[in-house]
């Protein structure tokens, strides 16, 4: 970072970006040679299927235009709905390439596992266990990558014409190892653009590095210590030291995954280039709703664009929500969508997180106690209707941040 700094204000302002992209492999090279290959087959693989969807719109759109007289209405919109079905399949198998060797590398040797024991049931022989590596940052730029398809595909961004471009959004390697995630029409922008020097980005920028550094060496690494402790000899340190166990925990993830994003974001300010905020003071949530819109704030509203949104007005859903309203009212047919589409986007944001059982009824607690809370809320209304100036108060306030804590 520092013969970075060093050359990058003094580099020609037009090829900055050319710059990033070797300092960017040559950070990923630490990780392992090998792990190119991977990095390096999703920047081509989501360069060429993004370059397709969008050649197939223009054309699409070159097609209306000079047929607008002589198509009809109807048959304007059944060509539209034909090219819309091929370029969804084209995205489609962008998307199977990628999540699948995201699939493959984290989730074989947990797949294995529970296979393993289904076979000890009936006699037969374990599977052997593969020991596969993920190749660093690969769930945080493969997600990244397929956002920009997604992206693409809706017309919210435009496709890369230069893979050198590309390479660069999706190797940026602040954000590598833990983001932010970030979209493609914000990053873009940020990156490419000449970044003449600035004494205050400098200065701001590194001032965040620092404190980064504070809270992930000075707190989260000494409190660590004391996790480990605890962790160590669960038998004799039980009862209240369990409940001290959950704080300091609590301190320390968030002391070192905050403290690992500024050192992320104060990098990028110190050379101009801003990053989306990842944290909003979690801890001040009222409820575990808006927890997650302040904690991974790019990872909530990937899973929240990418697959809620979606999953909720998809031909299923919106057939099953019309076969449920005709039993039952719109309202109920349309929160029993929700919930499901809810419960699916928990499910992958729990599998996200981790290949173990833990995080997938983690995830599905975090679905339970925010559908709860969602069923709730008359009651809530009508509560706050009834004490107005209790639940105004700084003292109630403070009461719902613990209780979501």
């Amino acid at each position: 970072m520092a013969v970075l700094l060093g050359v990058y204000y003094i580099f020609p302002k037009k090829y900055q970006w050319t710059l990033l992209l070797v300092a960017s492999y040559f950070f990923y090279a630490f990780s392992g040679i090998e792990n190119f290959a991977f990095i390096i087959f999703t920047t081509l693989s989501c360069f060429f299927v993004a370059r397709v969807i969008e050649k197939r719109k223009v054309r699409e759109d070159e097609y209306v235009a000079l047929n607008k007289e002589s198509l009809s209405k109807e048959e304007r919109k059944a060509y539209r709905a034909k090219e819309k079905k091929k370029r969804f399949y084209i995205l489609i198998l962008g998307l199977l390439l990628n999540f699948g060797i995201l699939a493959v590398l984290k989730y074989t040797a947990f797949a294995v596992k529970n296979l393993n024991s289904a076979l000890v049931l009936f006699g037969a022989d374990k599977l052997t266990v593969p020991d596969l590596i993920i190749p660093l940052g690969l769930s945080f730029f493969v997600f990244q990558s397929t956002g920009y398809l997604i992206d693409v595909y809706r017309g919210k961004t435009f496709a890369e014409k230069n893979i050198a471009r590309l390479a660069l959004f999706v190797s940026f390697f602040p954000q590598l190892a833990q983001g932010p995630i970030s979209r493609h029409s914000d990053l873009a922008a940020e990156l490419y653009t000449p970044h003449p020097f600035s004494a205050k980005s400098l200065k701001f920028g590194l001032q965040r590095v620092l404190w980064g550094y504070f809270k992930k060496l000075v707190i989260a690494d000494r409190v660590l210590v004391a996790i480990k402790s605890l962790l160590g000899d669960t038998s004799s340190y039980t009862g209240a030291y369990v409940a001290l166990l959950i704080i300091l925990y609590s301190i320390e993830i968030y002391a070192d995954f905050t403290g690992g994003i500024d050192i992320t974001i104060g990098i990028a300010e110190a050379m101009g280039i801003k990053l989306a905020e990842n944290f909003d003071r979690p801890f001040s949530s009222r409820s575990t709703k808006e927890y997650w819109r302040r904690w991974h704030i790019t990872m909530g509203s990937w899973f929240r664009d990418y697959i809620f949104l979606p999953l909720s007005v998809c031909s299923p859903m919106l057939r099953l929500n019309k076969k449920l309203g005709e039993k039952l009212s719109r309202r109920t047919a349309g929160k029993i969508v929700a919930y499901a589409a809810s419960a699916v986007t928990w499910l992958a944001t729990g599998v996200w997180h981790g290949a173990a059982w833990n995080f997938i009824v983690w995830g599905m607690l975090n679905f339970l106690v925010i559908s709860v809370s969602e069923s709730l809320e008359p009651l809530y209304e009508k509560f706050h209707a009834k004490f107005p100036r209790l639940t105004a108060s700084s003292g109630y306030g403070a009461f719902m941040a613990a209780r979501t804590f």
